[in-house]
């Protein structure tokens, strides 16, 4: 079968659909293992967050993913779809439905490497499986999800052939993976676009981020057509993660106007749930919820913070949960100095400035660190000018 390649506009659809897998594909880090009662603090923060689709584990794993599970299952509103994921073995497939879960995700590699090396079969088993499982979980009523595993190394004929294929067999959606995140921006928007062209079926990015660029190839997925997005709080995931849940929540409503539902002011406390169940602290330059996202020290910086908050915010921290901070230590300026210690309802004109900035910029060199404001505050009154006393 011989398709046309496509290139796709940059006009988003205007259904566009977030689901997170934190609690699936995030929680294949290595070295991460979600105990219930974390998987369901996360679980709950998702879904408080405005969260209306999750991939939440996989059922064949048994045991006490299994109880989460059920547990998610139990607790979900109405208006929330929980996804299980499944292998492409009819009882993994038969297990997610018999636990109550109403979508259910089927995996299959469609890239030569994948087919010869993972699974050890070739493209007509792939064909038959494919269709047999959709097949399968369509005739219980479900909605069906099914991968294309590897997409950076499939052939894009072949691509386009799946996609038919699993179209005409009845699957909902078709999750265009590129699992191992090595397809730039206009790659992965390029084959997103060249499978849109030949079926109507609805189409999910699920970009890892090995060269960086997972939020930019979410991006550029929707932009070639896709309808659904796959990412993970914090970017967690296999690897170098996956696609930052809070970097294409931001980019998608700044550059785009799409609103997704997702209450943004909550996107810094869903990050800290998930860090504190990760045991691995958010990087200070954590884009949107890092520590240090609205901190300001250089002194150019603080003052023009000082005039216009704007100047070098790209927004503020209360829409995403954030703080901001202006700082004392070894790049500040005398301004930034003098607004501390008004906000500690001192005069500044009674203080030398220019000594605490010195004796400042020399704390933070030899403790490696900014100033608190109170120590700022107890090192002013060592430099009170001898008019103010």
């Amino acid at each position: 079968m011989k398709f046309f390649h496509l290139k796709g506009n940059t006009a988003l659809r205007n259904d566009i659909i977030l689901e997170d897998t934190t609690l699936r594909d995030g929680e294949q880090t290595p070295g991460v293992a979600f105990s219930v009662e974390e998987k369901l603090a996360i679980f709950r923060a998702l879904i408080d967050a405005g969260v209306r689709w999750i991939e939440p584990g996989i059922p064949a794993m048994g045991g006490d993913e299994v109880r989460a599970l059920q547990l998610m299952l139990d607790e979900a509103p109405d208006d929330v779809t929980l996804i299980g994921w499944n292998r492409g073995v009819r009882e993994d497939v038969q297990r997610s439905i018999d636990l109550g879960f109403s979508a259910v995700h089927i995996g299959l590699p469609t890239s030569s490497v994948h087919l010869k090396n993972s699974v050890r079969k070739d493209r007509a088993w792939l064909m038959s499986t494919a269709k047999d499982m959709v097949k399968f979980a369509k005739d219980q009523g479900k909605f069906v999800s099914i991968s294309a595993e590897d997409i950076g190394r499939t052939d894009i004929e072949f691509l386009q052939e799946y996609a038919v294929a699993v179209a005409e067999a009845g699957a909902d959606r078709l999750r265009l993976s590129d699992t191992i995140g090595i397809l730039s921006p206009q790659q992965y928007r390029d084959r997103v676009a060249a499978v849109a062209s030949v079926t109507d079926i609805d189409l999910q990015a699920h970009c890892h981020n090995d060269f960086g660029l997972g939020t930019a190839n979410v991006l550029a997925a929707l932009e070639g057509g896709a309808r659904y997005f796959h990412v993970t709080v914090n970017g967690i995931g296999e690897r170098a993660g996956m696609a930052d849940f809070a970097q294409v929540v931001m980019a998608l409503r700044q550059w785009h106007n799409v609103d997704l539902g997702i209450k943004t002011e909550k996107l810094t406390e869903v990050a800290r749930t998930v860090s504190d169940a990760c045991r691995f602290p958010t990087s200070p330059w954590q884009p949107v919820v890092g520590t240090n996202v609205f901190a300001h020290e250089s002194g150019i910086h603080t003052t023009g913070m000082l005039r216009d908050t704007s100047t070098f915010e790209p927004y503020s921290p209360e829409l995403v949960g954030g703080e901001r901070q202006l700082l004392v230590g070894k790049h500040s300026g005398r301004g930034v100095v003098a607004h501390v210690l008004e906000q500690h309802e001192l005069n500044p004109e009674n203080f030398d400035l220019d000594r605490i900035l010195e004796e400042a910029r020399s704390f933070a060199v030899t403790h490696g660190r900014a100033l608190e404001p109170g120590e700022v505050v107890d090192m002013g009154k060592q430099f009170v000018r001898a008019e103010a006393l």
